[in-house]
């Protein structure tokens, strides 16, 4: 296990907050000033890092608003997601080094393999073409000059002028379940993004990745992301995960679920078969809740405990060899301050660093 792990939470950028899953809150919904304030309460708690989600979809614009609140944070990283189908990766990368100068050298970025908006690219193509980006992506924000000949961007460039705080390209952060998507994971990124999911599928998950990566002499990180709810007692817990369900319609699930850009992919699919093999009350081993999922598309179940078992999960996945969490729960900035009050000052914990 590593001395420290990385703690970051999540900024419901993307309409993804709520007092009662499938209901939805107008003080809620994604706004500057909203998303702003749950940034500003995780640096408060002593998160890590923020994962800054994108949809195009939904909600607003990533980049734009993190290049707004860096000016705002003194400490916390930002993790900011990208969407490949809607980059040029030349640009992205003059983006990225701007954004990490403003943030004073504490940009990561989030790399999603999406689809153009309007597109829909099959797996195989589409996920070649993120692992071209990242690629370029690393050439030019290390800053060396670029000469790519591949089969989606054929681009002979100087490295951008502007550089980052480092020099180096920030930390990749990425995930997908698919074949296609480890393949690129295992060539292109750091820190390879998991879901909720059994103990002993998370270990396969890693096993395989880890020797996926060796295939091509490369080594990964691993993160995990999960909801999560923590109360006094294990009681109260449970009883919180169950309100949150208390309001919502099945069939006001499903549409929330399909409205996701994600909603066919293999990580998907291996969150709904979780939620479906799990007990009554909705729990896929102890303390991991499938509930969250009925209605949300994406990352699907929760940590859900008193501060000691939350703490005992999280330690059990360090001693699996993970190195990142990105937590969240609902609303946001409420359970960023019960988790940053009652687990975080219990973890060793900081920003992940990269060899």
């Amino acid at each position: 296990m590593t001395d420290a792990c990385e703690i970051s939470w999540f900024s419901a950028l993307c309409d993804d907050d709520y007092e009662f899953l499938g209901v939805p809150d107008p003080k809620l919904k994604s706004s500057w000033e909203h998303c702003r304030d749950i940034v500003l309460q995780a640096e408060t708690g002593g998160f890590d890092n923020i994962l800054l989600p994108s949809g195009y979809a939904l909600g607003i614009d990533t980049t734009a608003f993190a290049a707004a609140i860096a000016t705002m944070v003194r400490r916390i990283r930002l993790l900011m997601a990208v969407r490949i189908g809607e980059s040029w990766p030349p640009q992205l990368a003059r983006q990225i080094a701007t954004i990490d100068r403003i943030l004073g050298g504490r940009l990561t970025v989030n790399i999603i393999s999406s689809d153009m908006p309007g597109e829909k690219l099959a797996s195989a193509p589409r996920y070649a073409r993120t692992l071209e980006a990242m690629q370029i992506l690393r050439t030019m924000l290390n800053g060396q000059p670029l000469d790519h000949q591949g089969e989606f961007w054929q681009l002979k460039l100087d490295p951008p002028a502007v550089t980052t705080v480092s020099g180096k390209c920030p930390p990749l952060y990425f995930g997908g379940l698919s074949p296609d998507a480890r393949e690129a994971a295992a060539q292109g990124c750091d820190v390879y993004l998991m879901w909720p999911d059994k103990r002993e599928v998370v270990r396969e998950i890693m096993d395989d990745m880890t020797a996926r990566a060796a295939k091509h002499g490369r080594t990964l990180k691993f993160g995990y992301r999960a909801h999560v709810v923590v109360r006094d007692t294990e009681a109260e817990a449970r009883a919180a995960a169950d309100r949150l369900l208390s309001k919502l319609d099945a069939a006001q699930g499903e549409a929330i679920r399909n409205k996701s850009l994600d909603t066919t992919s293999t990580g998907v699919a291996a969150q709904a078969a979780l939620r479906e093999n799990a007990t009554d009350d909705g729990y896929a081993e102890e303390n991991l809740w499938t509930g969250v999922g009925r209605a949300r598309s994406g990352c699907g179940a929760a940590i859900v405990g008193d501060p000691d078992q939350v703490l005992a999960k999280i330690e059990m996945y360090r001693e699996m060899g993970i190195d990142a969490f990105i937590l969240s729960g609902y609303p946001h900035a409420v359970e960023a301050d019960l988790f940053a009050r009652h687990v975080l000052p219990k973890l060793q914990h900081g920003p992940l660093t990269i060899d």
